[in-house]
């Protein structure tokens, strides 16, 4: 299935755009999610691991499910003070 991922930070800087579409499974969870995007924009590798994602407005775990109508979010470290 598709989904559409937003991005921010410099997950948008990287993908040079404010969104991307990914394949993942059909019965996908973020760390699917999570895959796809590290494959698809390789420059993130470096920040994999602090990457965070939102599932409808809310944090979610690699764990949590993932459906084509819902709204994922990729949100990378920040700095700055």
């Amino acid at each position: 299935m598709k989904v559409r991922v937003k991005l921010f930070a410099v997950a948008k800087q990287a993908a040079g755009a404010e969104a991307i579409e990914l394949d993942v499974p059909a019965d996908a969870v973020v760390a699917d999610v999570r895959t796809a995007l590290l494959a698809a924009i390789p420059a993130l590798a470096p920040a994999a691991r602090h990457l965070m994602f939102a599932v409808d407005a809310e944090y979610a775990g690699d764990r949590a499910p993932v459906a084509a109508a819902k709204e994922i979010a990729c949100i990378p470290p920040v700095s700055g003070g």
